[in-house]
């Protein structure tokens, strides 16, 4: 088992403080969900636990059993074992999003090791018919002309192909219908298991509807104010966040639209 902890985080952007002491441990075999207002840091921890330059990491620490994360690089981070599906995946012209994924197979591997390439275009076959894939995407740009719903699914089968120990998903849900949404939680599943462990960013109920979290935790002003099992979004999802603020005495604001 392998364990992402996170302790007393604090982040900025440009001098403007969002995260302010998240405290979160996640482990291999668990699912977590984030769930929060707009702008009160969900996207900015998984930009600061990926290395994002523009989020500057003010005091605490995030560590993989025990190795500090933030020393390392952002390439260090995925050869530890992190990844990242964005809420807006970037297009790349003139990068087969077959060439894309080999190469990060094979930069997580030893020099000399690398995948061959008849054992790559099986498993990526394999791999696009789960997630119901036309073969076409293969030799497409990576993301250039896909719709929402193609990025997403395309997320996925970068998490599939490269295997992280820990993948932060963000807002994975985001624009899906849900055809794409039941493709892409079955992806997410059939990743579950004692090598794997997940942090999804997330707004709504319905993607925890296919993906039974084991902790659901909820952020607010930059930091983690209620923890629980998959019965707190289903709360969240009859009541809204109101209780939570008058439970907690927590005012009615935001850090940030970025955050």
């Amino acid at each position: 088992m392998a364990t992402l902890e996170i302790k007393d985080l604090h982040v900025q952007i440009e001098g403007k403080e969002i995260l302010k002491g998240v405290t979160l441990t996640i482990n291999t075999n668990e699912v977590h969900a984030i769930m929060g207002p707009n702008g009160t840091g969900k996207s900015t921890l998984a930009s600061a636990i990926m290395g994002h330059p523009k989020y500057e990491v003010t005091s605490g620490s995030i560590t993989i059993d025990g190795e500090d994360v933030l020393a390392m690089e952002v390439d260090e981070r995925a050869k530890a074992g992190l990844f990242l599906a964005m809420q807006y995946p970037s297009e790349i012209t003139g990068v087969t999003n077959a060439d894309f994924l080999r190469s990060g197979v094979n930069a997580r591997r030893e020099e000399g090791d690398e995948i061959s390439l008849m054992k790559f275009i099986r498993e990526l076959d394999s791999k696009m018919d789960f997630l119901e894939m036309d073969e076409d995407m293969a030799t497409r740009y990576l993301n250039e002309g896909f719709s929402g719903g193609e990025k997403k699914r395309n997320e996925i089968l970068q998490l599939m192909m490269l295997k992280p120990k820990f993948a932060v998903l963000d807002e994975i849900d985001s624009g899906l219908d849900i055809d794409a949404l039941k493709v892409v939680s079955k992806g997410i599943n059939e990743m579950r298991g004692e090598g794997f462990g997940c942090l999804m960013i997330t707004h709504y109920q319905r993607l925890l509807n296919y993906i039974e979290p084991d902790q659901v935790h909820i952020i607010m002003q930059g930091r983690i104010v209620k923890s629980g099992g998959a019965e707190l979004a289903s709360k969240l999802e009859e009541q809204g966040y109101d209780w939570i603020k008058d439970e907690l005495g927590i005012e009615d604001e935001t850090v940030g639209a970025e955050a």
